[in-house]
């Protein structure tokens, strides 16, 4: 299709399948039913009904396909697109799932920054339920994570985006939460007794 050569040049690798599923069966819609029943007998209409259908149903899919690129959730290869528009690096070879946190998160960090804002791009990503401890008189503040125990996926991506829509001027950390020894209090030792010391700094108990 003419759409995704000139959408596309130049933002996917050359060769990249634009299709978002490829091993997807693509629907034939049954052509047949429309003619008088005496083609039924015939070799050539249905020969021509087949290709007809296919090429349909290719049609359909691809129409569906872009429709989902519209969405950033169910995005596929619409996903550099939308990484081009929002300035943020694109790269094929991340998970969606991780490209996508990235570019919500940056939807919703568009315009002033505030603490709402950061609480809300936060949440764009895993375990993204954050605190924001802001220290006004030593130009710096703290996120700290609040609904995850230890470092969260993709922190670096959420790092970057912090760096993006936070004033210049403003200072940054990160803290992070992990179990203590007295959450660990009734906890039965065989659950626990091959667990390593890092294990333990993020196990939730059960």
């Amino acid at each position: 299709m003419a759409l995704y050569g000139s959408t596309l040049f130049g933002i996917l690798p050359f060769g990249d399948d634009l299709e978002s599923g490829a091993d997807e069966e693509i629907a034939a819609p049954d052509l047949m039913q429309y003619l008088p029943s005496f083609y039924s007998r015939s070799r050539i209409m249905h020969s021509i009904q087949n290709a007809s259908a296919e090429e349909l149903g290719m049609l359909t899919y691809a129409l569906d396909d872009i429709l989902r690129q519209f969405f950033v959730q169910t995005a596929t290869w619409g996903l550099s697109i939308w990484e081009q528009e929002l300035g943020t690096p694109i790269d094929p070879s991340k998970p969606a799932a991780r490209r996508r946190e990235q570019i919500v998160a940056k939807l919703r960090g568009t315009g002033t920054t505030t603490r709402t804002m950061i609480v809300a791009a936060a949440a764009a990503f895993s375990g993204g339920e954050v605190d924001v401890i802001e220290y006004v008189d030593e130009y710096r503040f703290v996120i700290r994570f609040i609904g995850f125990l230890g470092i969260p996926p993709n922190m670096a991506g959420f790092a970057q985006m912090i760096e993006q829509i936070k004033p210049a001027h403003l200072a940054c950390s990160f803290e992070y939460t992990y179990t203590a020894w007295n959450m660990l209090a009734g906890s039965a030792w065989s659950g626990l007794a091959f667990k390593t010391w890092n294990d333990l700094r993020i196990y939730q108990g059960g």
